[in-house]
């Protein structure tokens, strides 16, 4: 079986979970009590009123045919409009407008936790009962016992008060941006339209606002925050991983025939290594690329975790299903990636058998 063939028979597979998914969704949203009709009349809410805004939103139809239309709509990705959070607003203008926040805090948190959590892992594999074992073990241990929302909540604090605790003005530092800001990405859509040199595109566009740089330091606190538990995972499985793959017998062997040690290390420990590190990436890049509902609200990312959240408070019952439908695409786009990254790491678990 080809690649292509194996990747084929994976996206066939995945539909019948997208199936189950949006059902289970459509379930949870539809037969909860989230009251759509409430949030939008508000102060002005009589039962004729009620009855007349249920009947204009298709609420009073059988649950069947909610359903049917609730599946076709998202598979054909009509996603309909927001009903309370900007009423007449398409519900995909408004994922458009918060996803790219949510992909470049996630994108720099899944940065953070795979290259300094993998490193700091096989590290500590390669050195165990060292000073530098137990100091990155601790590290790993601490970083990952601490609740992110507690996490979030102290490290605003701290910078916030930079100028008194760390003697340096955070706000202040590089550029100018707030402690608790969305990033604006402008430099994404023209990186060199606003600037004094388009050499300096990265860090001086509009006094800073706007920069690359900007950006980056504002969502920084952030991806520090939301990559801070999955390096510690990470980190832990890395350094089990290494020091399982330096006492195997191929290595003992390899040693035997006079391979050096560098190519030992480099061509078969790292690389059996990352084999049940792949599960976990995958994983936990789900939770960090879909962004996180406390973080993004504890430091105002305006992002789709936030979205979420003002989706479910304010019952918008259109938005919420389309947002939970675009994070199952998500984990099932990364799963599919996870088999394909096994087929390139290991041969042994080949496509040709699937």
């Amino acid at each position: 079986m080809s690649r292509w063939r194996y990747l084929g028979k994976r996206l066939l597979l995945s539909l019948p979970v997208l199936l189950f998914g949006t059902t289970v969704s459509f379930a949870i949203v539809y037969a909860s009590p989230l009251d759509p009709v409430s949030a939008i009349l508000g102060n002005n809410y009589t039962p004729e009123a009620a009855r007349s805004l249920r009947q204009s939103l298709g609420l009073n139809r059988p649950l069947w045919v909610q359903y049917v239309d609730y599946i076709v709509g998202l598979w054909t990705f009509d996603l309909g409009n927001s009903w309370v959070i900007q009423r007449g607003t398409g519900a995909a203008e408004l994922v458009w407008t918060y996803l790219p926040r949510t992909i470049w805090l996630g994108f720099w948190s899944v940065l953070i936790a795979v290259f300094v959590g993998i490193p700091l892992g096989f590290y500590a594999g390669l050195n165990p009962n060292t000073g530098g074992d137990y100091l990155a073990s601790f590290g790993g241990i601490v970083w990952r016992a601490m609740p992110n929302f507690w996490l979030a909540v102290m490290l605003v604090s701290i910078l916030s008060q930079s100028d008194s605790l760390l003697g340096f003005d955070w706000a202040a530092w590089l550029v100018n941006t707030n402690v608790v800001t969305p990033p604006t990405l402008d430099f994404l859509s023209n990186p060199a339209g606003a600037v004094t040199s388009p050499e300096t595109w990265w860090i001086d566009n509009s006094g800073g606002n706007g920069s690359f740089l900007a950006a980056f330091k504002q969502v920084l606190p952030a991806a520090l925050v939301l990559g801070s538990a999955s390096m510690g995972n990470e980190m832990r499985i890395g350094r089990t991983a290494v020091l399982e793959q330096r006492n195997a017998q191929y290595v003992e062997t390899a040693r035997a025939k006079g391979v050096p040690e560098r190519s030992i290390v480099w061509k078969h420990v790292f690389r059996n290594a990352m084999i049940p590190l792949v599960p976990i990436i995958a994983g936990e890049a789900f939770l960090l690329i879909g962004g996180s509902v406390l973080v993004e609200t504890v430091f105002a990312i305006n992002g789709l975790g936030y979205l979420f959240f003002q989706a479910s408070v304010q019952s918008d019952v259109p938005l919420l299903g389309v947002l939970v439908f675009i994070f199952s695409l998500l984990l099932v786009g990364l799963n599919i990636a996870q088999d394909l990254l096994y087929t390139l790491i290991d041969p042994r678990v080949g496509y040709e058998d699937s």
